[in-house]
């Protein structure tokens, strides 16, 4: 009985194409809330925090590259690959900069506090393995 309920859920969800493009734009689109973000503050605050720590203040703008720039790739499906490594470092920097001290603390409701760190960090790490897949705005002339 289980098993003819598995095969049937199976054939009706076996479309790893739709399940990328999901990702990609679930990842992508959320991502660009902390870029809309940049735009409107600025980055003055995140290059205080990179003087204080003795690097190059223009370090900044690269949030500009890896949460505008890179998730709008990420989301029409161009360069998806280099995209998606170029999030996974830029939150490996923020994540370095803005909350090193809270690795092993939780959230007033027992969440780990780099949970969002790290669904970003890991979602950039799997869409860069996973590529792009079938559905993107601009196809991969090796997949055609």
């Amino acid at each position: 009985m289980f098993g003819g309920i598995n095969q049937m859920f199976n054939r009706m969800s076996d479309h790893p194409d739709f399940g990328k493009l999901l990702l990609r734009l679930t990842f992508g689109g959320l991502l660009l809330f902390h870029g809309e973000f940049k735009v409107m503050h600025g980055v003055d605050w995140i290059a205080h925090m990179l003087a204080v720590k003795g690097m190059p203040g223009f370090i900044a703008y690269g949030a500009y590259i890896g949460e505008i720039v890179a998730p709008v790739m990420v989301i029409i499906g161009l360069m998806t690959r280099p995209a998606a490594f170029i999030i996974a470092v830029n939150m490996v920097v923020a994540t370095l900069l803005v909350k090193m001290g809270a690795v092993w603390h939780r959230t007033d409701v027992g969440a780990w506090s780099l949970e969002t760190e790290a669904l970003y960090l890991l979602g950039a790490l799997a869409i860069m393995f996973l590529g792009a897949g079938k559905y993107t705005l601009v196809r991969d002339s090796r997949l055609q």
